[in-house]
């Protein structure tokens, strides 16, 4: 029976859904940061894929149609945001400057604190599109001369604290404005981050889904001559 599910695509992909579908409830009733949902679906597939033997190789035969979604789901973005297209238009600019300073900031922050602990070159070019999403930030990755696999586990790693941490902390520093919440969760922690800000609500969503837009297309732009700028001292 285990061989025969090791080798079912739909086994892998429903095992998935049903994971995620029951962390979904656990998370609703009880709402802690470590029972985020993304995060205990993760670990559970793989004490799962642990306990029966089934390979990672086996069970991404399933989850490569899951990856697939995955584009037309970014598309799919596209909807809220044309919802409030007025919205975001009135603050145009403040949006685009806030993005400017958010990437700029963020790309030199990581290659500094990296440089500071002692990290290789590679090493430090595989953290610079760590708040792009995973696709563009691999490409960044393999164009600026990082890793990126190592790219790929890093961004997953930032979606999933920015998810769990990123609403409480703005919160906390009292940021009440829709627009800055969702923008700086899409900016900091992508896909993940503006999944969490699209709980909050609508305006919250689509505002986060410009910011992962525009960091992803700023990221790759700046990110080549940022490099370029620093290599020597890298």
């Amino acid at each position: 029976m285990i061989d025969y599910l090791a080798h079912s695509e739909v086994f892998a992909i429903a095992l998935t859904f049903v994971v995620y579908f029951l962390s979904q409830k656990l998370y609703k009733q009880y709402p802690v940061f470590f029972l985020t949902p993304v995060l205990v679906t993760i670990v559970a597939i793989i004490a799962l894929l642990k306990i029966t033997g089934i390979s990672y190789d086996a069970y991404n035969k399933g989850g490569n149609y899951i990856g697939f979604m995955l584009k037309p789901a970014v598309v799919a973005l596209g909807v809220p945001l044309y919802l409030q297209l007025q919205e975001i238009k009135k603050q145009k600019w403040a949006i685009l400057f806030s993005q400017l300073a958010g990437c700029i900031i963020g790309i030199l922050s990581v290659v500094v604190l990296a440089k500071f602990f002692g990290a290789s070159r590679s090493t430090i070019v595989s953290l610079v599109p760590k708040s792009v999403t995973t696709p563009i930030a691999m490409e960044i990755s393999s164009t600026i001369g990082g890793i990126p696999s190592l790219t790929a586990g890093v961004v997953l790693t930032v979606g999933l604290l920015g998810s769990i941490l990123g609403i409480r902390f703005l919160k906390l520093i009292r940021i009440k404005d829709h627009a800055a919440i969702g923008i700086s969760m899409g900016t900091a922690a992508h896909g993940l981050g503006t999944a969490r800000a699209a709980e909050e609500s609508q305006l919250h969503g689509a505002f986060g889904g410009l910011g992962m837009i525009l960091s992803g297309i700023i990221t790759a732009l700046l990110s080549p001559w940022i490099i370029g700028v620093l290599g020597n001292w890298l």
